[in-house]
C-alpha cells in the first residue's frame, strides 16, 4: 500500500512527539522527517520507528505531501507559509492561523479544523488551522446550544477547566516542576485573558453565540494529560431531554461521545474523543445547563484531531490511525 509522506515540525515538544507516535502507527501514513532544533541528530524511539531529528532549517520539506507545524505561537507562521512554497499542505498546531488570531488571517485560506463542525471547508485547505486544546473540549460541548438558539440572548457562558501540566508545553519552567505541583490545584491567567479566548469567541459567534460572552477561568491539575471542563449556560427554557440534542447534532461521529454520567479523565485519556455530558441546575431562577466536557489534551486537544484533519484533507478514512 502506498503511504502519503508527511513532516512535523517541532517534533520534540508533548504534541510534536504524540504526534510522530499516532503517524508510525497509521496505516496510510510514513514519517518523512521529524524536526527538533535543540535535539537536532539525537536519534529517538516512537513506537516501532527510530527517528533522528533534524534541525528545522535542514527538514525536506519538499519531501512531504503534508506537514504538521507543531512549533511554538509566533514562530509557527514562517515556517507555514516556507512549507506552502514547496506545494506541501499544512495543518498547523500553533495559534499563528486560529481564528481571533489578528488581523491579516484568511479563514477561508487556512479553515479552523474543529472536524466535526468544520469538515466541509477542510478537503481543499491549502492550511488547516489546528484549534487549541481548551477550546475544542469548550465549543464542540457548547455548539449544539449556539447553532439552535438556545443560550438566553446577552447570557454569560461560564467555563472552569482545569488541564494537565503537558498543556503547557514541552519548556522547562519551575512553576512546573513535579514538586511544585504534585498534590496542588491552581487557578491561573484569571481574569478572563487566557490565549484561548479570543478563539473561543469568534468561533461561538460563528457558531450561532451573537452576543454571549464567555467567561474562562483555566486550572492546573497535578496530572499529566487530560482536560475536564465544567460549563454553565442559561437557556431558554429546560427541554424534557436536553442532551436529545447533542445526540441529535452528533449523531454518525465517532469521536463525540454523550454520556449519562459526568465524565472522567480516565474515561478519554489516550484517546482521540470527547466525552459530554448534560444536567439540568437545579435549585436556580434562570433555567441553566449544566455541561461536563473531558478531552486528551495531547490527543483530540491536539495531534489526534491534526491527524483527523490530515485524514479529511488526504481523503482518506477519518477514524485511520486514531484511537476511539
Amino acid at each position: 500500500m502506498h503511504k502519503v509522506p508527511v513532516g512535523v515540525l517541532g517534533a520534540s515538544g508533548y504534541a510534536g512527539r504524540e504526534l510522530c507516535g499516532l503517524i508510525a502507527r497509521h496505516p496510510g501514513l510514513e514519517l518523512a522527517f521529524a524536526s527538533a532544533n535543540e535535539q537536532r541528530g539525537q536519534r529517538t524511539r516512537i513506537g516501532v520507528t527510530e527517528v533522528t531529528y533534524v534541525a528545522t532549517e535542514d527538514a525536506p520539506l519538499n519531501s512531504a505531501e503534508v506537514v504538521f507545524t507543531a512549533l511554538p505561537h509566533g514562530a509557527s507562521a514562517q515556517w507555514v507559509g516556507n512549507a506552502r512554497a514547496t506545494g506541501a499542505r499544512v495543518v498547523d498546531l500553533s495559534s499563528d492561523f486560529r481564528p481571533g488570531a489578528g488581523a491579516g488571517i484568511n479563514q477561508t485560506e487556512a479553515p479552523y479544523g474543529l472536524t466535526e463542525l468544520m469538515r466541509a471547508k477542510i478537503p481543499g485547505a491549502e492550511i488547516v488551522a489546528n484549534p487549541g486544546c481548551y477550546p475544542t473540549a469548550i465549543l464542540l460541548a457548547i455548539a449544539p446550544l449556539l447553532k439552535e438558539g438556545w443560550v438566553v440572548p446577552g447570557a454569560t457562558i461560564n467555563v472552569s477547566a482545569a488541564s494537565g501540566v503537558t498543556g503547557a508545553g514541552y519548556s522547562a519552567r519551575p512553576d512546573l516542576l513535579f514538586a511544585e505541583v504534585a498534590e496542588d490545584f491552581r487557578a491561573y491567567a484569571v481574569g478572563n485573558e487566557h490565549r484561548h479566548i479570543a478563539e473561543m469567541q469568534a468561533v461561538a459567534k460563528e457558531l450561532g453565540g451573537r452576543d454571549n460572552d464567555i467567561l474562562f477561568t483555566p486550572h492546573l491539575l497535578p496530572v499529566a494529560r487530560g482536560i475536564l471542563a465544567t460549563i454553565t449556560v442559561p437557556v431558554n427554557e429546560y427541554a424534557e431531554d436536553p442532551s436529545a440534542l447533542w445526540r441529535d447534532c452528533y449523531r454518525g461521529e465517532p469521536f463525540i461521545e454523550i454520556a449519562d454520567q459526568p465524565p472522567s479523565l480516565r474515561d478519554v485519556v489516550r484517546r482521540n474523543v470527547v466525552r459530554v455530558s448534560i444536567a439540568k441546575a437545579a435549585n436556580v431562577r434562570q433555567p441553566t445547563l449544566i455541561i461536563i466536557s473531558a478531552i486528551d489534551n495531547l490527543v483530540k486537544g491536539a495531534a489526534g484531531q491534526a491527524l483527523q484533519n490530515a485524514n479529511v484533507l488526504l481523503g482518506l478514512s477519518e477514524q485511520a490511525g486514531l484511537p476511539a
